[in-house]
């Protein structure tokens, strides 16, 4: 006689669901560190554009190339600040898929346990009945022996 648990698919479906969770996690976490290296480019960026414009302040340099430099600062200033905003955004949908994942992963142990306690039911259920048959050919063996 051999297990056969009836919500077998569920719980194979929430497995599924479980895998699929941690894969859009993963890719969450890919994009979150993707806004985050961006980000740690564009600051070198502007650190690079500081230290050239300080060049430039200490040697001679015409005023049309200091508004050049202190306008492309600017522009990198709005790229990082936009960057920020990506960062964080990322980071709320990193949170968000964990969350996700962990309900996933609640919503699976629920079946799993479900299933490891109808087998437990099953495995005793058949000790019993072993036991039953044995017990049965005990007291026939008992009363071919008492004639």
């Amino acid at each position: 006689m051999s297990f056969r648990y009836s919500f077998q698919q569920i719980v194979d479906l929430k497995n599924n669901e479980r895998t699929q969770a941690e894969w859009i996690l993963s890719e969450a976490m890919g994009q979150l560190r993707n806004e985050e290296t961006n980000l740690h480019g564009l600051v070198e960026q502007k650190e690079n554009l500081h230290n050239e414009m300080v060049r430039a302040a200490t040697h001679a340099s015409t005023i049309s190339n200091m508004l050049m430099l202190q306008s492309y600062m600017n522009h990198v200033d709005k790229q990082i600040a936009r960057k920020h905003q990506d960062v964080r955004h990322a980071q709320h949908v990193v949170t968000q898929k964990q969350d996700h994942l962990s309900e996933k992963m609640i919503d699976e142990k629920v079946w799993s346990k479900a299933r490891e306690k109808a087998h437990n039911q099953f495995r005793a259920m058949v000790a019993k009945k072993e036991q039953e048959a044995l017990d049965e050919m005990a007291t026939n063996r008992f009363r071919r022996l008492s004639y």
